[in-house]
Formats: structure tokens, C-alpha cells, sequence
């Protein structure tokens, strides 16, 4: 199986440890077996970005060119955009729709970075001496290892390869284990988009074995992670050893805050949406509902009524609306929340189970589920569950709702749902979240930064910050008149 790309070709891991089945969550079939690299693997993929990067031309290459293929890029995704969400759609078990959704998505971060490769030609200082040139310029960061999650495996994993090429730094890639089809599909257009030799190289494997290798490679310069907490942390510590740069999105707890003068309609279909989309796995997912106590009621049960009546299914079935979690592991931690948050007092709304029709019985599904009188000690209030659970919390005013609303160690994402513009931009400057909604959720934009406070991470991605992730800052100072400074008495006399 010549899954692994190093150095410009396919190829066969070095390891004996054997392959690893690729299961469809829709009903637990083996849809392909994917080869696993091992630590010489590791060694040869990143010793062959290290070589592009040392030897090579691509961080030479000038930023128009480089546009040029990442214009490319995103022509080819929009050219295999069907197969590549049926791909999506198989590996994760999101809907057919939204894995359409993210290869569009896709493309506009290839385009975005394309565009904005050779926008910037640094900065002049000015240093009030006409003896001197004093100019910023910016580099690329040298070796990358980008690891990216299972919930958007090509999406997260574009929002990392896309700016990196745009620098002119070379990279190891590695998706997660559970989701490496979309991953292999995008190497193989960057191949064909004429990408050189060494340039993008993929391992793949998990995390303990092949990421961690990458993570500690004495010749990797920068890590950019995507995914839990605890992984997260590891990797922080890890890349210390090396004081190598690290970029880290780690989840999130986000709050959903509903006023009482929001439109009721609109502030249920879009909790809906903030909570059920892609079955909950999303980091941004607004999990946390905090809704007015004079709405209160009305809107938890129509919220529960309406979670009752999502259809499950094949994400390939254009009907379905939500599709499986995406391994029996990950749904039986879910589980887990759901039997606690029960045990701890949290009222049951809607869902809490595991769906009843015979044809889905063999996938890993788990019906939307909703918590009322739900309080900030509970377990699935404070902790990232990354499942279809939404939990439901009261407040009374303004200051209540933002207090509840920061009162969490993450701060990714959060939203305010009211038809006062003052309140709205109040609350929106108050809460601690990287990106803030006003009556919407879930909508990013490749120009706009992505990143969160707190435990969320460290570093931002999209936007031109994004970009700057992955370029050092160089100042070149240039004394175009220089003289001796005579500053030490054995210099020679003058004359």
C-alpha cells in the first residue's frame, strides 16, 4: 500500500506493524485499509522537507508563483468538489451538504492565501537618520508539521497547508488515523498542481507514535495542532524541548446567549444549528445555551420538539439532516456525558439515546439531545463533550448573562441573539471568545482570524495572521554611509 508521500512520491511505510481499516460511521464498514508509518518514516518525511527547505527553491520561489499553484489547488478541488465531499461524507459521516460545504470553503482559503502571498513586501522603518535603511521583511518559518483533527479533516487541515505553502515553508503533514481519505485526496491535487519535490510530505498514523515523532523531530521548526485539550498540552510540552513555535486550536465551551426581544423563531433554528450540526462535533458548537427565564420555558420545549425531529441517517442520503459520531469509542464518551449529567440533576429534554430504527442500528448514532435546569457544576457544562448534547442554562439580565457566559476555561467561540444594537455590542465586547456572533452562528471567513482565549489555544488561523503564523520577522538595517566610530582610544589617529 503506497500510501505515504515522501519526498515527491507514493510509497510503502518501512513498518511492520500492518494497516489500519478506514470504518464508514454510517454503518461500521471497512471502507479502505490505509498503511501506518513508523518513527523511520517520520525521519525520512521530515529529513525530506528539510532538504526542500535547506536545498530547494520553493522558499525562493517568488510569493506570485507560489500563489499561482494555490490558485491551482483550488481550481482542482472545485473540478473533483463531488467526489471529494462523498469522501468527506464517508470517512466522518457528516451529510453529503456539508461535506459540499467544506471543500467550497476549502477552495476560498486556497484562494484567499493566493491572493495574499505576495500582497506584503514589508514595512520601512523610519529611523530619522538619512545614513541608514532600516526595512522589515518576512521569511518563511522553515519545517512544518501540521496535524489536523477527524471532525474537518480537510478543512482544518487546509486552513494549515494553505498559508505554509503562501510562506514558502515546507511541511510534514499528518491527518488523524480515523479520517486520512480527504487528507491523501488534497496531497495528491497539490501533486498534480505541481507542488516540487519535498515540499509536502504525508505520514499517517496516530498520535502517540507518528505525531509525537513528528512533534519532537530535532529538524522541525514549527508545530500547528488542531484538536483536544490533552493532546494539546502534550504537544505545548513536547515542542518546549525544542523551543520550536508552536500554533494550538484546542476546542472550545461556547456560550449561546438568547435574549427575550431576539426573534423566537430564528434564536431556536439556529440554537439548533449551533448545537446538532456535523452531530456536535465542532469545536465552535454552541453547547452552551443560555436563554432570558422569561423565554425560558417556551423556547426549551420547542427547542426539545424540534431536536426530536431530526432525521439520522446516511450522510450520502440527501434527506438525512444528521449523521453518525464517528467511532463506537467516541460515542460511547458521549454516553458517558449523558448518564452523568443525568446523575448530577440535569433535566432530559429531548434525545439521550441511541436511535431506534433497525437500518441504523450498525452505525454509531446517538439522537440530539437536549439538557434543561442545567447549572455551571455540571460536568457536560464545563467540559467539551464534542457530541450532539446541548445544555441549557437561565439568567435573569445583562450582567448575569455575560458572567455565565465568560464563566468557562475556554474561549473559542460564543454568540448573542437580540433586536437591541446597544446590548448586542455591549455583550459582544464583554465576552472572552475569539470570534463573537450577533444574531448568527457558525459562518467563518478566510480573511477573518480564527482562534480562541483562555485553553482554546494559542495563535490564530485564516486571516493575515494566519499567514504570519508561518513567516518570521527579519530586520535588515543598512548603513549606506558608514564610517569608523572611533569608539575605543587605540584606533589610529586621523591624518
Amino acid at each position: 500500500m503506497r500510501d505515504l508521500y515522501i519526498d515527491g512520491a507514493w510509497v510503502e511505510a518501512t513498518t511492520t506493524r500492518g494497516g489500519r481499516a478506514v470504518l464508514n460511521p454510517y454503518d461500521a464498514s471497512t471502507v479502505t485499509t490505509v498503511s501506518e508509518a513508523g518513527p523511520d518514516d517520520v525521519d525520512a518525511a521530515v529529513s525530506a522537507a528539510r532538504r526542500a527547505f535547506d536545498e530547494g527553491s520553493w522558499a525562493a520561489t517568488p510569493a506570485r508563483e507560489r500563489g499561482d499553484l494555490l490558485r491551482k489547488v483550488a481550481e482542482l478541488l472545485q473540478r473533483d468538489r463531488e467526489h471529494i465531499a462523498r469522501q468527506e461524507s464517508i470517512d466522518t459521516g457528516k451529510t453529503l451538504a456539508e461535506g459540499r460545504i467544506d471543500v467550497d470553503d476549502v477552495t476560498n482559503v486556497f484562494r484567499y492565501y493566493a491572493n495574499l502571498a505576495d500582497s506584503d513586501a514589508g514595512r520601512v522603518v523610519d529611523t530619522g537618520d538619512p545614513g541608514v535603511v532600516s526595512r522589515i521583511v518576512h521569511e518563511p518559518v522553515g519545517v512544518c508539521a501540521l496535524i489536523a483533527p477527524w471532525n474537518y479533516p480537510l478543512l482544518q487541515m487546509s486552513w494549515k497547508v494553505a498559508p505554509a505553502l503562501a510562506a514558502g515553508n515546507t511541511m510534514v503533514l499528518k491527518p488523524s488515523e480515523l479520517t486520512p481519505l480527504t487528507t491523501m485526496t488534497l496531497v495528491s491535487l497539490l501533486e498534480e498542481a505541481g507542488v516540487p519535490r519535498g515540499v509536502v510530505n504525508l505520514v499517517l498514523g496516530d498520535g502517540a507514535t507518528v505525531g509525537a515523532a513528528m512533534v519532537r523531530h530535532d529538524d522541525v521548526d514549527l508545530v500547528s495542532f488542531t484538536g483536544g485539550l490533552a493532546t494539546g498540552k502534550k504537544i505545548m510540552a513536547m515542542a518546549a524541548e525544542g523551543v520550536k513555535r508552536v500554533a494550538l486550536e484546542l476546542g472550545g465551551k461556547n456560550p449561546n446567549v438568547v435574549f427575550a426581544d431576539a426573534d423566537f423563531d430564528t434564536a431556536v433554528d439556529y440554537a439548533l444549528a449551533a448545537a446538532f450540526v456535523h452531530s456536535g462535533q465542532v469545536c465552535s458548537a454552541g453547547a452552551r445555551l443560555i436563554v432570558q427565564d422569561t423565554i425560558h420555558d417556551e423556547f426549551v420545549a420547542e427547542l426539545g420538539r424540534r431536536a426530536d425531529a431530526i432525521r439520522l441517517g446516511n450522510g450520502l442520503d440527501e434527506t438525512t439532516e444528521c449523521g453518525p459520531l464517528v467511532s463506537a469509542e467516541h460515542r460511547a464518551k458521549v454516553e458517558r456525558y449523558i448518564e452523568r449529567s443525568i446523575a448530577e440533576g440535569a433535566r432530559l429534554v429531548a434525545g439521550g439515546g441511541r436511535p431506534s430504527e433497525p437500518e441504523l442500528a450498525n452505525g454509531f448514532f446517538l439522537r440530539p439531545t437536549v439538557f434543561a435546569d442545567c447549572t455551571r457544576d455540571m460536568t457536560a457544562v464545563r467540559e467539551e463533550v464534542f457530541g450532539p448534547v446541548v445544555t441549557v442554562e437561565r439568567f435573569h439580565d445583562e450582567a448575569e448573562a455575560i458572567r455565565l457566559a465568560n464563566d468557562t476555561d475556554y474561549g473559542l467561540a460564543g454568540a448573542v441573539w437580540t433586536n437591541d444594537a446597544s446590548v448586542s455590542q455591549r455583550v459582544a465586547g464583554a465576552l472572552r471568545h475569539g470570534t463573537v456572533w450577533i444574531n448568527d452562528y457558525h459562518p467563518y471567513l478566510p480573511q477573518a482570524e480564527w482562534g480562541g482565549f483562555g485553553k482554546s489555544g494559542i495563535g490564530r488561523e485564516l486571516g493575515p495572521t494566519g499567514l504570519d503564523e508561518y513567516r518570521e520577522a527579519k530586520h535588515i538595517y543598512h548603513n549606506i554611509n558608514p564610517a569608523p566610530m572611533r569608539w575605543f582610544s587605540g584606533a589610529p589617529k586621523e591624518g
